[in-house]
């Protein structure tokens, strides 16, 4: 029969009968008819339905199933494997039903029912992703350009990590100062190319510290394509850029996320901020760099998630190496070794209240669910900085308002939160080039260019005067509100231990910006961020705290990944001194309640024999002393006294340099029998011990 031009049978007539598009053949329906008192037989094609269009092919639905032939049982295999072809493929003559004609003509049309779709799926274009709106694809060097963004932002993470790693040594020290110990990278480069900070440093000092003229560089940048460092390098911006990417809130998403990206009146806060610290440091203090992004990133990772992954590797590895197979054992040591060579060092480090540091990572990590790239847009003062710049960029948006149709598509993928829309002027200020929002508009409403049109841009920050005014002022007082407590001038605490080659205190506060690189560097773990110990304006600086760890005697590491000269950077030569007086910071002291010769008259010479001076600014008396024994005598008696022979330790201030390695491994615990600190220090005039050729009343 001729499928193109199919016939319609009376009710008396034998023939196939089309129902539905499918071709009936009424020899098969009887065929299985007679079966039906044999087997229960659901219908092969739900006519009876009332479905319209065409029926489900029967090799699809294993709803039904076709009467196994006469003879067919589970004992017969061959029976039940013909029964399973036909519910699989839907070819009646497996079953041996209809004549060999038939057998044919259903082959062949099972056959072309079963290669059909796979014929046409191999012919059939893929269907490609219909764009909103009117489709018009962003131009092929922004999707490029975008991917350059990309690139960039995980090249510049990576290296900004690898120097974090690099800041630290994982040799030895040689005793000899003819052998100098250098890091062999600019691990602080990240610092020094850092805008802000020179700022500050110039404003406190008045003086440029010379490594810091890198930054000109990227104010140049910034110049030329606006704050293209937000979007492209600042490693701590990609960083909320992927939390905000990985961490959505699923209430931030449609409309809310439109929301959150317009541009809001709080995103003017990192401009007070900056104004504020900038007054502040004019005022004589770098306190700024507590909110700078690398400093915040150095310090926060250096100091506590490296830290932190440290503890949590050594612990698992340990469990790992009490395996009882030998492999694995030797993986877990290689492990070890290599973490110990590339990342951290060999012992664990411990940092002075880092829990802080670490809360405040994690808080403002935690609000881009709500806000993307919270810090960049709201407390980052160095973005604000550059943003003040980059209203002078060659560089920006161009928009054509009219073609605009409100998709709020470049919302939803903006960054920066600079209005990318049609029908608001854009922010440039606020912008971090990205470039998602032409990427990502379907109309061309949106261009970038050089030398744009400047009619739909803002390039002045929306500032209150008022609040500015307030908030510049808050900067300038809070120095004067600071040093008018007891912290520096009349009550100095003992315990700010300055790293070796450190300023004056004065000095040393208009040029600390806090980045803890001294303290990531430091191999024996001995420099910790202060808390209150040197006043508020002290928050975080560097101090030593020697029952931690003590001062090499001849690294001056600290000094030489100091970004801002508040540690200078000097030789072991100087440090040890040779042809100059030694590099003091500090005076040991002896408690002779707890120390053991002294007090309990127990022979110990552990500080001795660690001081690390030539000739030892600690020496010891030889001295006979009366001691009773341990046992009592008999019938409770009073012990016996007998006499010892002791080592009794004593300090010569004029040699000692305050390193803290006696107060480091004296066994006295809790409180240590022999302890440093910063009287007599080579920095300050007035903080001194010695009384020659010295004012006592004077005042540094």
């Amino acid at each position: 029969m001729n499928q193109g031009t199919p016939q319609t049978s009376g009710p008396n007539e034998k023939g196939p009968v089309p129902h539905a598009s499918v071709m009936l053949d009424p020899h098969m329906i009887e065929h299985a008819a007679a079966h039906d008192h044999v087997h229960e037989h659901v219908e092969p094609i739900p006519w009876k339905t009332g479905d319209v269009g065409a029926v489900k092919p029967i090799d699809r639905d294993t709803s039904w199933s076709l009467p196994a032939p006469k003879g067919a049982s589970k004992k017969d295999p061959d029976a039940m494997a013909r029964a399973e072809r036909a519910r699989t493929s839907g070819l009646e003559d497996a079953l041996g039903f209809g004549t060999p004609a038939e057998h044919s003509k259903n082959a062949v049309m099972a056959a072309a029912a079963v290669t059909a779709p796979a014929a046409a799926a191999k012919k059939a274009p893929p269907k490609k992703r219909k764009l909103p709106g009117s489709g018009i694809p962003a131009r092929r060097s922004i999707r490029a350009l975008m991917w350059v963004r990309r690139a960039s932002q995980i090249f510049f993470f990576a290296l900004f990590m690898y120097f974090l790693f690099q800041t630290g040594f994982h040799g030895s020290f040689a005793a000899s100062a003819d052998t100098p110990v250098r890091l062999p990278l600019p691990v602080e480069a990240f610092l020094l190319a850092d805008p802000f900070v020179t700022a500050m440093t110039v404003l406190s000092t008045h003086t440029v510290y010379r490594g810091l003229l890198w930054s000109v560089g990227l104010l140049a940048l910034t110049l030329v394509f606006g704050r293209v460092f937000c979007g492209w390098i600042c490693p701590f911006g990609t960083l909320h850029h992927f939390f905000g990417w990985i961490l959505p809130s699923r209430h931030g998403r449609g409309a809310s996320r439109v929301e959150a990206n317009k541009t809001h009146g709080y995103q003017a806060a990192k401009y007070y901020l900056m104004y504020a610290f900038l007054l502040a440091a004019v005022a004589g203090s770098a306190i700024g760099g507590l909110l700078d992004p690398i400093c915040v990133a150095v310090r926060a990772i250096g100091l506590g998630v490296i830290p932190g992954v440290q503890y949590m590797m050594h612990r698992g590895l340990g469990a790992v190496q009490d395996v009882p197979a030998r492999p694995i054992q030797t993986a877990a040591d290689h492990t070890q070794d290599v973490l110990a060579r590339a990342v951290w060092g060999s012992h664990q480090f411990y940092f002075h209240q880092t829990w802080l540091i670490v809360f405040l990572l994690v808080a403002v990590l935690f609000m881009n669910r709500f806000i993307p790239r919270f810090w960049c847009r709201v407390l980052c003062p160095l973005g604000a900085f550059l943003g003040v710049f980059a209203r002078f960029a060659l560089f920006g948006m161009e928009k054509d308002h009219a073609k605009c149709t409100d998709c709020n598509l470049c919302l939803v993928n903006c960054q920066g939160a600079d209005s990318p829309q049609g029908g608001v002027k854009w922010r440039q200020d606020e912008c971090h080039m990205c470039l998602n929002c032409e990427n990502a508009c379907p109309e061309d409403v949106i261009k970038f260019r050089f030398l744009p049109n400047r009619k739909s841009a803002t390039v002045v920050p929306d500032l209150q005067r008022r609040t500015l005014l307030a908030t510049t002022a808050a900067g300038a007082a809070f120095i004067p509100a600071a040093r008018i407590a007891d912290s520096l001038d009349v009550n100095y605490h003992s315990k700010v231990i300055r790293p070796p080659g450190a300023v004056e205190e004065r000095a040393f506060l208009e040029r600390c910006i806090r980045c803890a690189e001294c303290m990531k560097v430091c191999p024996n773990n001995a420099l910790h961020p202060a808390m209150f110990e040197a006043g508020v304006e002290g928050l975080w600086t560097p101090i030593l705290i020697a029952r931690i760890g003590y001062c090499e005697h001849s690294c001056v590491l600290c000094g030489q990944v100091c970004p801002t000269g508040a540690i200078q950077k000097i030789t072991e030569k100087e440090k040890l001194g040779q042809g100059v007086p030694p590099v003091k910071i500090g005076t040991a002291f002896y408690d002779h309640g707890r120390c053991l010769p002294w007090s309990m008259q127990t022979p110990c010479i552990v500080c001795e024999e660690f001081c690390p001076t030539s000739p030892k600014a600690i020496w010891v008396e030889e001295v006979e002393a009366p001691m009773r024994e341990k046992t009592p005598g008999p019938d409770g008696e009073q012990p016996a006294m007998k006499t010892v022979k002791l080592q009794r330790p004593h300090v010569d201030p004029s040699l000692c340099i305050g390193c803290g390695a006696c107060e480091k491994v004296c066994p006295v615990q809790d409180q240590p029998a022999v302890y440093i600190t910063s009287v007599g220090e080579s920095r300050s005039k007035s903080n001194v011990i010695l009384l020659e050729n010295t004012n006592y009343n004077q005042k540094s």
